[in-house]
């Protein structure tokens, strides 16, 4: 190994040193130990070790082939050591300036984000549930009113027909009559019950509505 390259591997290390320490403050800072369990702490700390001495081999294979002498830990040692002495409460300073920076940019972009995108389409998604609930209501309401003007009508387009019918009715024998009584009575109950579900339905779905707009109000 030449005088020069020996000179590289120095300052290589000495450097590698102060970077190792603005590392580890930096990785002491975002880890937050008490806030985190024994074994999350535990495999950080290898991983951060084994990533370190990965950096540190990978400098020295490009300065010296990889060879690794007794005078590098000693430029490591030089280089942490100035670091803590000159250049740490700046570091910090800075790293803690940074990273207010950052968390009060993001802050901003989530309030314009709030402000100009989610609040505007949530609004908007609101008053098109609310338009689609009122056209809802309304057409429940329409065609139960028209189901209700229909029954009307086939009343009393049917009345001349049935005091016919009733009339034609009574001129048939008895056993006949009671037959027909039974077929008209199971008939008229059907009916009644199929009206009677037709009206609890949109009943109901009144209601429901009714409901909702309260609620939503």
């Amino acid at each position: 190994m030449t005088l020069t390259t020996q000179f590289y591997t120095l300052i290589a290390m000495i450097g590698m040193g102060s970077y190792f320490g603005a590392t580890l403050d930096t990785y002491q800072l975002f880890l937050k130990r008490s806030k985190r369990k024994r074994w999350i702490v535990f495999i950080h700390d290898i991983l951060f070790w084994i990533v370190q001495a990965l950096q540190v081999f990978y400098v020295l294979l490009l300065v010296n082939q990889g060879e690794l002498r007794f005078y590098s830990f000693l430029a490591l040692i030089c280089g942490f050591a100035a670091y803590q002495a000159l250049f740490k409460k700046g570091y910090l300073i800075i790293l803690n300036a940074v990273i207010a920076i950052c968390i009060a940019t993001a802050a901003f972009i989530k309030k314009v984000i709030s402000l100009f995108v989610y609040k505007p389409v949530v609004g908007v998604i609101k008053m098109l549930i609310m338009i689609s609930r009122t056209m809802l209501k309304g057409l429940f309401t329409f065609v139960y009113f028209i189901f209700r003007i229909i029954m009307v009508v086939i009343k009393v387009v049917c009345s001349p027909f049935v005091w016919c019918l009733s009339r034609i009715y009574k001129l048939f024998p008895i056993s006949v009559t009671n037959k027909v009584e039974k077929l008209y009575n199971y008939i008229e109950g059907f009916i009644k019950k199929a009206r009677n579900s037709i009206y609890r339905f949109f009943n109901t779905k009144n209601k429901e509505y009714e409901r909702r707009g309260e609620w939503e109000a």
